[in-house]
Parts: structure tokens; sequence; C-alpha cells
């Protein structure tokens, strides 16, 4: 009998070792500037699936759970594995003129509605069933969920006024660069990490944690100094908020978000940053349009410019990377569709250049070992289609893959964008 008991017990702990051993293997891991699973590499094209969790709470299930199923479904067969999401919203109703995201995870200073992470949940184990990994982002630099403004606004740093009304550019820096030297900002941001990363799902029981869909969190979208005398605090908070989630959770990768050189205040920063012994690896965003680097969408002048700009902000980002020794992620670029229309109508004859040579840069890097192993495009729009006469999105409307304050279209890859994902599969397939 004491024999047969050992035997059985000797089975059992066998049995969740081989299962710990299994779980650990799904994780993401860093091996130098490579990334593995289960010991082996690990590179990929992605794209922004932000609203992704949002989709739990369509009333219709037709706009709703059974769109997130088919465009999932939709991905996977493009060989797109690698999501980028939102984690959390702050706070809820407009700011800054313009209706933000939703639902609302911390609806005031420490108060969590944690009935609104079951998109998040639902969207985890959809994922995990394709074989998906998450990449999830705790806050915004931006007022699209809530993110820094909304500490700020809780805390009194930023009056009702301006709060509520359109901040102009200078304005807005002056604000947003307070956020890392207002102390309870900053504890009431570190409570939503804290309770996102031990959150339980409610569809799969597991926690956070423990789960391997998920790849790394993220500090924020897009975090900046925004003036260069935040830059100390700045830093800082980057390295307190990473020593603190690998305090409580050592198995995922954990990155910044940032946009590189253009965001960090000089490439200094952005080294300096990124060999914090907590940070795994690092972020750069591509945006021509929006960083003026042509006037006109179709001078073929410009264009070759843009292409010109774009190689060396990948190679000089990836520079630093090799002299770190970690790897480097392409997660956010876009480009207008021709005749910077927002119809799905309308060609994206540049955007599909403008892919296919980034695409291209990313394979030919892969066999030389560049430090660059993944991209995420911006942003997957799926079944949503723009609202004819109507530019930006309003509360009942469609998700897609341009946030609220931009124009619904502008960058979106939509399902029916054959072109583009023609480009997509090309370099899938390579």
């Amino acid at each position: 009998m004491y024999l047969r008991h050992n035997i059985i017990l000797s089975l059992f702990i066998s049995i969740v070792v081989i299962s710990c051993s299994k779980d650990q293997d799904d994780f993401v891991k860093i091996n130098k500037t490579n990334f593995e699973i289960n010991g082996k590499d690990y590179t990929y094209i992605g794209t922004n699936y932000w609203y992704g969790p949002s989709l739990y709470f369509q009333k219709d299930e037709q706009r709703g759970i059974k769109r997130l199923s088919s465009e999932l479904d939709f991905l996977v067969s493009k060989g797109i594995k690698n999501l980028r999401i939102v984690a959390a919203v702050e706070g809820e109703g407009l700011l800054q003129g313009v209706p933000r995201v939703g639902p609302v995870y911390q609806s005031a200073p420490g108060v969590f509605q944690a009935d609104n992470l079951k998109g998040l949940d639902l969207l985890l184990s959809e994922m995990s069933k394709r074989k998906m990994k998450a990449v999830l982002f705790f806050s915004n630099n931006w007022d699209w969920s809530g993110g820094f403004l909304q500490y700020l606004r809780w805390n009194n740093q930023v009056t009702e006024e301006d709060f509520q009304a359109k901040l102009s550019w200078d304005s807005l820096r002056d604000v947003v660069s307070k956020f890392y030297s207002c102390a309870p900002c900053k504890e009431q941001y570190l409570d939503q990490v804290l309770s996102i990363i031990n959150r339980k799902n409610t569809v799969t029981g597991q926690i956070y944690k423990d789960d391997g869909t998920i790849m790394a969190w993220q500090l924020a979208n897009e975090p900046r100094p925004m003036r260069p005398a935040a830059l100390a605090d700045y830093i800082k908070w980057i390295s307190d908020v990473a020593a603190e989630i690998k305090k409580i959770d050592s198995k995922h990768l954990v990155t910044i978000g940032v946009e590189g050189e253009i965001g960090t205040e000089n490439i200094e920063t952005f080294k300096k940053i990124h060999s914090d012994k907590n940070i795994d690896y690092a972020t750069i965003h591509i945006w021509p349009r929006n960083w003026s680097w042509y006037k006109e969408l179709h001078d073929e002048g410009q264009f070759a410019q843009v292409l010109e700009l774009t190689k060396s902000y990948i190679d000089s980002h990836s520079d630093v990377m090799k002299e770190l020794g970690k790897p480097l992620v392409l997660e956010e670029f876009g480009y207008p569709r021709d005749n910077n229309s927002f119809s799905p109508d309308e060609k994206t004859s540049i955007r599909d250049k403008f892919y296919g040579e980034i695409l291209n840069k990313w394979n030919n890097g892969i066999k030389d070992k560049s430090p660059l192993r993944g991209i995420n495009f911006w942003a997957f729009g799926g079944q949503a289609r723009p609202i004819k006469n109507q530019n930006f999105w309003k509360e009942g409307d469609d998700y897609m893959g341009d946030p609220p304050m931009e124009e619904q279209g502008l960058y979106s890859v939509f399902d029916s964008d054959t072109s583009t994902w023609n480009v997509i599969t090309k370099y899938q397939n390579k």
C-alpha cells in the first residue's frame, strides 16, 4: 500500500512538473537580441488591435463577440499572431473635447470596475486558443483612453476647464510632463498596473501573471517626458515601475512603449532607459505624416525621402540595441490611403509601397541578425467601416484602428484591403 501510494504521488508530481514546464515554455523570452519560445526563434509581423476587449460589451453579438471571433480567425489566416492591446481605460466621458474609448476600468482613484476587464479576459482566452501573443499597455500618454491626463486631473494638476477643452500642443506638453513628478498620480497608476497583473481571468481561471498568452507588459502607449525639464523624473519613473513589475512577475517581458528618439528628446535618453536591467526590449514607432516628413502625399521625391528617413530611423535605433544586446520591435507605423481618403473604396498604393519597404527591411534584417525582430502595423480595422460624411468617431459607432480623436479610416487596415494584405502575406511566407 505504501509503495503504491508513493508511485501515485510520484506520478502526480511528475504531471504537475511537466505541466508547469509546458506553461513556462509558452512564455516569450529573450536571448540577447532574439525573442524565443521554447528555445526557438520568435520573429513576427503583428498588428495593433487596441479595441479588441471593447467588442465584448457590444449588445449586438454580430458587432461584438462574433465580430471578435471572426476577426481573430481572419488575422490568423494572414499569419498575424501578435496583437498590441490597451489593457485599461481611466475615467470616462469627454476628454479634451473628444469621447474616450471604453469601458472604464479605474473610474476614480483606486476604484476599479473589475467586470469591465471581462472583455480582456475573453480576448486573451480566444487568443490562447489560436496560439496568439498579446502585448498589453497599462496607460496612455494621450487622451483617448484617459491616461496620464486623467491622473493629473484627479490630483488637481490640470484645471477642469483645460481638461475638457482642447489644449494647445505647448500647453499639453506643460501639463502632461507634470505626471512624472506627481506622487499620487504615479501611485494610482501603479495600483492599476498591479491590479491587472494579479487579475484572475474569469474565462480561463488563470492569473494574468501566469498566462503565457501575454508576451509583454508595456508601461504605456508612447510615454514621453514632454519637456526636457521632466527627463530625470521620467527616467526614474520608468526604472521604478519596471522594478515593481518584475518583483511580482518574473515570467513576462517588460517594455516601455516609446516611439524612439522622437518622443524621448534624444537618442541618449532612448539608450539610457533601455539599458535598465528590468527593461527587456525596446520599441520604436514611425509616423511620416504626423512628423511632417512629407508635405505632398503623391510627390515621388518626398516619398523617396520618407523611405530614407524611415530606414535611417530604424538603423540608428538598431545600432543602440546591438550595443545593449536586446531586441527591438517596430510596433507602430502607418500611412494614409491614396488621395488622403478615409474611404475603404480608395486605393492604398502608396501605403502598400511603404509597408513593403519596412517589411523587406525587417526580413533582410532577420537574415543579418538585426535586433529588429518584430513588426506591428497600425492598425487593424477589421470589419468596421467609416460612416459616410462623418470623419470622427461617436459613441455607438463601431471601433476601428483609428482612435476617436483621429479621422476614422485614416490609418486602419480593413479586412477588405486586399492589396495591403498581399504585401503582408508575401513577407509572412518568406
